[in-house]
């Protein structure tokens, strides 16, 4: 009898604790999705607002169906404009640029930290770890200077060049290149691989998720940044998206053209939206893999 009993007592506390554990998936996922609905509250206005004319923008009470529906056309005044074909290609080869420079200068320069011992290491290491204390601001009036002193301003070299060398870069990849077990480096060398060819052959591969997650941040703050680019730019050739933003602005008939602005800005935003639908199982497994490691 007792021990019919003690089932019993089993099957209800194992039921209460399965009622607990689902009533808790419940509460997390309702957080999750008012979480995720809040993130894209912005992105859901900017797409109806472009969808709208002048007099649905304006219109009290705010209307979220637009009466007409004025996409296209308001596209097509955007690409009027502006000429967006200039400002993709030059956000394009600053941003592949700059991330292949990132690339070839950091994985050297962070594997070189992490497998060698050489004089005043700690030192250089410093002064890279150092640059995370400096403000970009702070740099823009030297970075000008030597842009400018360089006869530079006004080209897309002059806006890449101050962000080749990523400290940040350097720092990923020292850490996972000791993460790597040291076995597998003394089992390369007994085969006779050497420094090099086992940085590109085994290391590089190694890393590869960490590669890819910096890759995805560098890409995304070149596409944004902004001040910078406006500094070192006069002409409308040299302009990338985040300032032919500005300039599209300039341009309007009206400071409230809230249509146009909105689709001027699904222009810019379009490429890392697509980006992301693609390659979002990339995305998650790299930065997943990276904190796992």
């Amino acid at each position: 009898m007792s021990a019919k009993a003690t089932n019993v007592d089993w099957d209800k506390s194992g039921a209460a604790a399965k009622r607990k554990k689902i009533a808790a998936t419940v509460i997390v996922n309702a957080i999750i999705l008012v979480v995720s609905l809040l993130f894209l509250l912005p992105l859901v206005w900017i797409i109806i607002t472009s969808m709208k004319d002048q007099m649905d923008v304006l219109k009290q009470p705010l209307a979220i169906i637009p009466s007409e529906f004025m996409f296209v056309e308001n596209m097509k005044e955007v690409l009027r404009r502006a000429p967006w074909g200039v400002f993709y290609k030059n956000t394009i080869i600053v941003a592949v640029g700059v991330l292949v420079a990132q690339l070839c200068i950091s994985i050297p320069a962070a594997y070189a930290f992490a497998s060698f011992k050489f004089k005043f290491m700690s030192f250089f290491y410093l002064f890279v770890l150092a640059r995370l204390l400096v403000s970009p601001e702070s740099l823009l009036l030297p970075n000008y200077l030597t842009i400018n002193g360089l006869n530079l301003y006004n080209t897309l070299l002059g806006i890449a060049l101050p962000s080749i060398a990523s400290a940040i870069a350097i720092i990923i990849f020292r850490g996972a290149f000791l993460e790597i077990p040291a076995a597998l480096k003394d089992s390369a060398r007994i085969d006779g691989c050497g420094d090099f060819r086992y940085m590109l052959v085994i290391g590089i591969p190694t890393i590869k998720s960490r590669i890819i997650a910096f890759s995805i941040t560098s890409l995304v703050y070149q596409w944004d940044n902004y001040f910078w680019p406006m500094v070192i730019t006069e002409s409308v050739q040299k302009r990338t998206l985040a300032v032919g933003m500005a300039y599209f602005g300039i341009q309007a008939e009206s400071a409230s053209e809230w249509g146009l602005t909105m689709a001027a800005a699904i222009l810019v935003v379009l490429p890392l939206l697509v980006a992301f639908v693609f390659f979002q199982r990339q995305l998650v497994d790299s930065f997943v893999t990276s904190g796992i490691k």
